[in-house]
């Protein structure tokens, strides 16, 4: 499986209230890449990514997703293309039991009723709710609502997967599960985009990271590269990550994304 390039040209999007939630947002985002997108609340982080399966419609520019304009399809259509995984579980799921919830996006994508199920349950493996599958999903806490939904994108197989505050309520194995899953639907070559808070994630995880603030891009390019921009992470609401921040004042000119990495320097950094 393949991911999908992502472009978005001159975007700018505002709300029936006349605000200006996205002002002239241009880049692109290759197939299989794996890109974070960080910035403070009302930064514009959640809109942009809701233009990739046309939940949103660019008020001016204009968003393409391997080799479909957004504009020119329907939500329906985008969401073969799209698997979106909202920050609210709740505005996801609805089914009665935990299975039908999993199962119905392969089915809306037109597979029967066994392969639906035979996704759904690897899915639910996945993300460790295989013992679930009958529950009703309200029956289940905050963070495993979210797994469920987590799954039932997964279910999908879609070429881009894109994950809101996927971290939010997860414990430290929770998050280490999230994490698998990035990794594998990287490896399987399909493109990978979430918005977080979690920096700490953000830089073990992606490749890139993307800051917005006020409805525009201020800095994008490797982990390393973007949390040495005090000034722009100052003003995007932004704390580095706690290696980061602790080479910093150890006076590192390296900046480690793990704690291998971070062992590396030290020792590195005692020989010299």
């Amino acid at each position: 499986m393949t991911g999908a390039a992502i472009v978005f040209d001159d975007v700018r999007f505002a709300y029936p209230s006349g605000t200006e939630a996205l002002r002239g947002v241009s880049l692109s985002i290759g197939a299989g890449e794996r890109v974070a997108i960080v910035g403070q609340n009302g930064a514009g982080k959640t809109t942009l990514v809701r233009h990739l399966n046309r939940i949103f419609v660019p008020t001016s520019g204009r968003v393409t997703v391997g080799e479909h304009t957004t504009a020119d399809r329907t939500i329906a259509q985008m969401a073969a293309l799209v698997g979106y995984v909202f920050q609210n579980p709740d505005e996801q799921i609805f089914a009665r039991t935990v299975i039908a919830d999993v199962m119905f996006g392969p089915k809306n994508l037109g597979a029967d009723d066994t392969e639906a199920r035979a996704r759904a349950m690897e899915a639910l493996e996945t993300v460790g709710l295989a013992g679930e599958a009958d529950s009703h999903p309200h029956q289940l806490s905050l963070s495993e609502r979210k797994r469920v939904a987590l799954a039932g994108v997964l279910a999908m197989r879609t070429p881009v997967l894109v994950l809101d505050e996927p971290t939010t309520g997860q414990d430290a194995r929770g998050v280490e599960m999230i994490s698998r899953v990035v990794r594998q639907v990287s490896a399987e070559g399909r493109t990978v985009v979430a918005i977080t808070h979690d920096m700490d994630f953000c830089v073990e995880q992606f490749d890139r990271v993307i800051v917005m603030t006020q409805g525009q891009v201020r800095a994008d390019g490797s982990p390393e590269e973007v949390f040495a921009q005090s000034e722009v992470i100052g003003a995007a609401r932004v704390e580095p990550p706690q290696l980061m921040r602790l080479a910093a004042r150890l006076g590192w000119d390296a900046r480690p994304r793990t704690v291998e990495t971070f062992v590396g320097t030290a020792a590195r950094e005692r020989s010299s």
